[in-house]
């Protein structure tokens, strides 16, 4: 028997490609990092984020032992790259002199000049000292926006002191938390120092918390204040590291 001829106007469907399988653990941390951002991380739970991904909370565990290992691995993994930077920042500065490495860096160079000059130094300043600078300013544009990102995140923790501890004794447990980033950057001006490429009376420790501080206090009055316009994180940057570089470099 024919088959009945199909109405006027209407065609086959064509057939819609598969979908990509998202793996389980890049869905986890899709879940984590939107409720993270929208609800804080002291409202935001594993069964919730769970629910969110997908999937069963037993299968969350499998990829993550809790929230804070979410929330570093959100960091990490989701927000500008700071840690990783400041690591090869102290591998450049111990290579051998003449071994500049600056140029590996994401946006070092552009940003030694973004504010019109050409990142060079008065008569008594040293290619080094530029080199240091530059690689500062580096430093400046992603610590700038790392905070930018992770400040709403992490900001509801305050409002509950029980849960706050919590959360501090299991990033120490794991080896993280808001203190390696100054002890990378501490760690990398020691070595400058010890190179004789900053002032030898410099302060490693209170040169790193000043740059990490004015990037901080950035982020903390744009989101507080909700100040959007002002100089843009490279001029920031700049101005920042060549303000810092000024007070600790060797003359």
């Amino acid at each position: 028997m024919p088959n009945p001829p199909r109405p006027e106007g209407r065609q086959r469907e064509p057939h819609s490609a598969p979908r990509p399988v998202v793996p389980t653990r890049q869905r986890i941390l899709d879940a984590a990092e939107h409720l993270m951002r929208t609800l804080g991380l002291a409202r935001t739970t594993t069964k919730e984020i769970a629910r969110a991904a997908g999937c069963s909370e037993a299968a969350l565990y499998k990829h993550f032992t809790g929230k804070e290992e979410l929330f570093v691995a959100v960091l990490q993994e989701r927000l500008p790259p700071l840690g990783p930077l400041l690591a090869e920042l102290a591998r450049l500065a111990d290579e051998p002199d003449g071994a500049d490495g600056a140029e590996a860096l994401e946006g070092a160079d552009e940003l030694g000049g973004s504010d019109g000059s050409d990142g060079s130094h008065d008569s008594e300043g040293s290619e080094a000292a530029d080199r240091v600078e530059r690689r500062l300013a580096a430093i400046a544009s992603r610590a700038a926006e790392f905070y930018e990102q992770s400040m709403p995140i992490a900001s509801s923790l305050f409002a509950e002191p029980a849960l706050l501890q919590r959360h501090r004794e299991a990033l120490r447990g794991i080896g993280a938390g808001p203190h390696v980033p100054l002890r990378l950057l501490a760690a990398y001006l020691t070595v400058e120092r010890d190179r004789g490429r900053i002032d030898p009376d410099a302060d490693p420790e209170a040169a790193a918390a000043m740059l990490l501080g004015a990037c901080y206090q950035r982020a903390f009055l744009r989101h507080f204040m909700g100040i959007e316009d002002g100089p843009t994180v490279a001029e920031f940057a700049a101005s920042t590291a060549r303000t810092l570089i000024r007070g600790i470099v060797r003359s």
